[in-house]
C-alpha cells in the first residue's frame, strides 16, 4: 500500500488530486468514432438519439457488427447469390452515389461496398427531402388537405389527392356523384400514363437509349397540356377534393382526350420500334436486377414491381374505387421480375390505361361533378352575389372548415408505383388529429439491396431507375 507521505504534493505542500484517476465516460464523438472510426457530423445529439442519426458516416459498419447486413446484401429473404464473395475485405471499397447524382432520381443516397466491379452490400440512406407532410397536414383543414398531399409523389398528384378524399369521404359517410367519380377514373388513368413516360424517358436514358428522353417527354407534355386546360396547373393540382373535384371538364374535353390518345398510342409504338429488338437495351435489362415473388411481400413492393414478378395484385381489381370496376382492362404480369419485364409491364399498362380512358370518355354519366351536401361543399359563385345566406356558408366553410366525425379510416388507390394509402384519425373537428402516409416508393427504395447486390456497377442504374422511386413521396 502506498503511503500518505508518499502521495504527491504542489509547490505549496498541499495534497495533489489526480482528475485522471476518475472513471472516464465516454462522450458521444467518441462512442461513435469507436463504431465507425471517422469522424461524424451531428454529435452533439444526446443518448438516445444519437445511434438514430450517424448516416453521416462515410463507412459501413463490419459485416458482423451491423445488424442489417444480411439486408444490405439481399439475402434476407432469398440468397440468390451467383458468385461467392472473397473474404477479404481489404479488397473491398466504399463510394457514395447520391444524393447529388443525376441517376439516382432525386435525392437518394446509397452506400455500395464494391468487390472490384461486383456490388456487395447496399445500403440506401433517405432524409434527405423530408418536409414532414404528414405533421403539416394536422394543422390543416379537411379542405386545405388536398394542396398538401398532392406534393408528395409529384409525379402522380391526383393519386395523392384520390386518396386523402376518399378517406375522409369514407370517415363523412359521403357518396360523391357518378360524374366525379368517372372524372376521377379519368384523370388518375391520364396521370398514370404521364408518370409512366417518364420514367420510359429516364429509363431509357440511363441505360444509354438518349433519344428516349426526348420522346418520352414528347408524349407527356399532351397529357400535362391537358391537366393544365382542366385544372390550371402542370403538377400539384389540388384538383380532386373531399365531395368530387374542383371544376368540371373543359369544354372539347372530349376531342383532346381523342387527340391524347392518338399521340400516346402512336409514341407507345415508336418506343417499343426503338427498344424491344434493340441488342443492347436487352443485355441491359434481361436477367438485371431481379426481385422474387418473396421478396416483393416481405419488403411490401407492389405496383409495376410486383406485378413484374409475376404477383396478380392490382387494386382496381382486388379493391375497386370509384366504380372503376365497371370498365374492362388487363392486368400485365412479368415472369422473371428483372428490369426488362417492369419495362413490358409499364408499357402495357399504358395501352390498359388508355383503354380505360377511352371508355370512360364514351359513358361519362351527365350531372354534378360534386356532392350536394351542403356541410362539405360551398355554394356556386353566382349565388355568392345574391344570397347573404350562401355568402355566410362559403365563409364559414373555408374558415371554420368541413367538420368530421371521430373515427379512423384508411383508404388506398392503385397508383403508378403501386399501392398509395391514406390513414387518418379524427377526433371531431375540421382538421385530422393524426395523418399517415403509405407510400409506395418507400417499399421499392427499401428492396434496392435485393435487386443490386451480386451485380455489376453498371447495372446498379438499370435497377434503381426501373423501381421509378419518386424521393418526395419516400421522405415526405
Amino acid at each position: 500500500m502506498t503511503d500518505a507521505t508518499d502521495r504527491p504534493t504542489d509547490v505549496n505542500g498541499d495534497e495533489h488530486v489526480d482528475e485522471t484517476s476518475e472513471t472516464i465516460v465516454k462522450t458521444v464523438e467518441e462512442t461513435r468514432r469507436d463504431a465507425h472510426d471517422i469522424w461524424v457530423s451531428g454529435t452533439e445529439e444526446r443518448y438516445p438519439f444519437a445511434g438514430s442519426t450517424d448516416e453521416g458516416a462515410q463507412e459501413m459498419l463490419p459485416e458482423g457488427d451491423d445488424p442489417a447486413a444480411s439486408i444490405q446484401q439481399g439475402v434476407s429473404v432469398d440468397d440468390d447469390y451467383t458468385s461467392e464473395p472473397r473474404n477479404d475485405s481489404e479488397e473491398r471499397q466504399i463510394i457514395n452515389m447520391g444524393p447529388q447524382h443525376p441517376s439516382t432520381h432525386g435525392v437518394l443516397r446509397l452506400h455500395l461496398e464494391l468487390e472490384g466491379e461486383t456490388v456487395r452490400r447496399v445500403k440506401p440512406i433517405i432524409g434527405y427531402l423530408h418536409t414532414g407532410m404528414e405533421k403539416t397536414a394536422e394543422t390543416l383543414t379537411y379542405a386545405q388537405g388536398s394542396t398538401n398531399v398532392t406534393r408528395m409523389d409529384y409525379l402522380a398528384p391526383f393519386h395523392n389527392e384520390l386518396a386523402f378524399s376518399l378517406t375522409v369521404e369514407q370517415l363523412l359517410g359521403l357518396e360523391v356523384p357518378d360524374r366525379a367519380s368517372a372524372i376521377r377514373v379519368l384523370m388518375t388513368e391520364l396521370n398514370r400514363v404521364s408518370s409512366h413516360l417518364l420514367w420510359a424517358a429516364t429509363q431509357g436514358m440511363d441505360i444509354g437509349a438518349l433519344s428516349m428522353m426526348i420522346y418520352g417527354w414528347r408524349e407527356r407534355e399532351v397529357c400535362l397540356d391537358f391537366f393544365e386546360k382542366t385544372t390550371g396547373l402542370r403538377m400539384n393540382h389540388n384538383y380532386i377534393r373531399p365531395g368530387g373535384v374542383a371544376a368540371d371538364l373543359p369544354d372539347g374535353w372530349e376531342d383532346d382526350v381523342a387527340d391524347l390518345i392518338v399521340a400516346v398510342s402512336g409514341g407507345l409504338d415508336e418506343y417499343e420500334e426503338l427498344l424491344n429488338e434493340n441488342p443492347i437495351f436487352l443485355d441491359r435489362t434481361m436477367g438485371v436486377g431481379v426481385i422474387t415473388p418473396q421478396e416483393c411481400k416481405q419488403f411490401g413492393v407492389t405496383g409495376p414491381m410486383a406485378r413484374a414478378s409475376g404477383i396478380p395484385w392490382d387494386l382496381r381489381k382486388s379493391n375497386p374505387y370509384c366504380g372503376i370496376e365497371q370498365y374492362e382492362f388487363d392486368v400485365p404480369l412479368g415472369l422473371h421480375g428483372d428490369v426488362h419485364d417492369r419495362y413490358t409491364v409499364r408499357m402495357a399498362e399504358m395501352r390498359e390505361s388508355l383503354k380505360i380512358v377511352e371508355q370512360v370518355t364514351a359513358s361519362m354519366p351527365r350531372g354534378d361533378y360534386r356532392s350536394e351536401d351542403r356541410k362539405v361543399t360551398p355554394p356556386p359563385r353566382k349565388r355568392i352575389d345574391e344570397s347573404m345566406e350562401a355568402l355566410i356558408h362559403h365563409f364559414k366553410l373555408f374558415t371554420e372548415g368541413i367538420k368530421v366525425p371521430e373515427g379512423t379510416a384508411y383508404q388506398s388507390v392503385e397508383g403508378p408505383r403501386g399501392e398509395v394509402g391514406c390513414v387518418i384519425v379524427s377526433k371531431g373537428g375540421a382538421k385530422p388529429w393524426r395523418m399517415h402516409w403509405r407510400a409506395p416508393s418507400f417499399a421499392a427504395v427499401q428492396a434496392l439491396p435485393v435487386m443490386m447486390t451480386d451485380s455489376l456497377v453498371a447495372d446498379v442504374v438499370a435497377s434503381l431507375a426501373s423501381a421509378d422511386p419518386v424521393l418526395g413521396d419516400v421522405d415526405r
